[in-house]
């Protein structure tokens, strides 16, 4: 019964991240863009729920491997000849070579889970403000490497030429393998020694756990969906910016986390797609956005300053986020219809009838006769 209690938070979640699939797909071009903007997020935010949720540790960096996996799974896929004709400066190994879009998947995860190991091996030993310092500077290093690097990237121009196949069903299909392997873990030994870990950390330590090792396993998997996400991401969009995966898409995705709760799965998935669509709609209202009967028109810049209210005022009141904290959960759902008025109460059906009146008085009657001793 636990199991199935736990497995009722994938399978909604799966079934959100369907909804918005659906939804999306009946749209016009660029609507659907939106819900494919969304679900890849949302691949994105798992990621950062892997590590952050589990382990209680904030980190601004999880954003660069996204950039790593964007840019490998774009520049494996250019075609030979126009990679050489547009990017010169490329080592030899990414110039000659060109790979199937689902091999630049596999590339991409498989490079955000290395280079999140290797910098996660001293970064793991550092805790609470220092930990978060630490993966900001992750942030600029990565940033300032794809910037001016020109041998394992476009440096300051865009890259561009990238196939376009990603789509809702390709995006659906990617969010839900990163939901289903956020689930595995969570569910596993090794994320219970971590979480333990986040709410004791000395406790944890004292009756055994190793920290350092069970905040490295998550931060390599956070690495590897995250840059799953990446390589979604500059297939959907055909072209990127190193400018485009830095600070402002560093606080979009942790809004996101944040607000639709940091401690579960089911969270993440609600704050991914819910906050996801509204900043679409929000940008969009920027250019004026036509509602029923009436236009929106937004000041440049409204979008961001509207999210970080709704950030800051979920850390005041809400800190576990819309959520809670919480896993899906049918028993929940029924607790609440059962806290719903039903109606009038029908006196006929709660009055005690005769029968069961007589009943009751006899069940008192040895009551009765042992008080009438007790007084004797």
């Amino acid at each position: 019964m636990r199991r199935l209690r736990s497995v009722q938070t994938l399978l909604a979640s799966i079934a959100l991240l369907a909804v918005v699939a659906l939804i999306g797909s009946g749209t016009t071009a660029a609507t659907q863009q939106d819900f494919i903007t969304a679900l890849i997020s949302a691949t994105i935010v798992y990621g950062l729920y892997v590590f952050i949720g589990n382990s209680g540790v904030i980190s601004f960096g999880q954003i660069s491997f996204v950039a790593v996996g964007a840019f490998s799974a774009g520049l494996f896929t250019i075609p030979t000849q126009p990679k050489h004709f547009v990017l010169q400066g490329l080592w030899s190994f990414i110039a000659d070579h060109t790979v199937s879009n689902f091999a630049s998947f596999l590339i991409a995860a498989g490079l955000g889970a290395v280079v999140a190991l290797i910098v996660g091996l001293p970064l793991m030993r550092l805790s609470g403000i220092a930990a978060g310092i630490a993966t900001f500077a992750v942030l600029e290093i990565t940033y300032n490497i794809f910037l001016q690097w020109t041998a394992i990237g476009p440096g300051p121009t865009t890259l561009s030429l990238v196939p376009v196949t990603v789509g809702v069903w390709q995006a659906l299909l990617g969010a839900v393998v990163a939901a289903i392997v956020a689930f595995l873990y969570q569910s596993s030994r090794r994320a219970r020694l971590l979480r333990a870990s986040r709410e004791d950390s000395a406790a944890a330590q004292a009756i055994g756990v190793n920290v350092t090792r069970e905040r490295l396993v998550a931060f390599g998997l956070s690495g590897g969906l995250c840059g799953l996400g990446g390589a979604l991401l500059v297939h959907q969009l055909g072209s990127i910016t190193v400018d485009q995966l830095y600070l402002e898409f560093t606080f979009l995705t942790l809004a996101m986390l944040v607000i639709g709760g940091s401690g579960s799965l089911w969270g993440a998935t609600v704050g991914a797609l819910g906050i996801s669509l509204l900043d679409s709609w929000l940008s969009a209202a920027e250019n004026t956005v036509h509602v029923v009967f009436f236009s929106v028109t937004l000041p440049n810049g409204a979008s961001d300053l509207i999210l970080g209210i709704i950030m800051a005022a979920m850390l005041l009141f809400r800190p576990r986020g819309v959520t809670g904290g919480h896993e899906f959960s049918l028993a929940f759902v029924s607790r609440l219809r059962s806290r719903w008025p039903r109606g009038p109460i029908d006196p006929s059906k709660t009055a005690v009838s005769g029968e069961a009146e007589n009943t009751l008085q006899q069940d008192m009657q040895p009551t009765q006769g042992v008080e009438s001793r007790a007084e004797r």
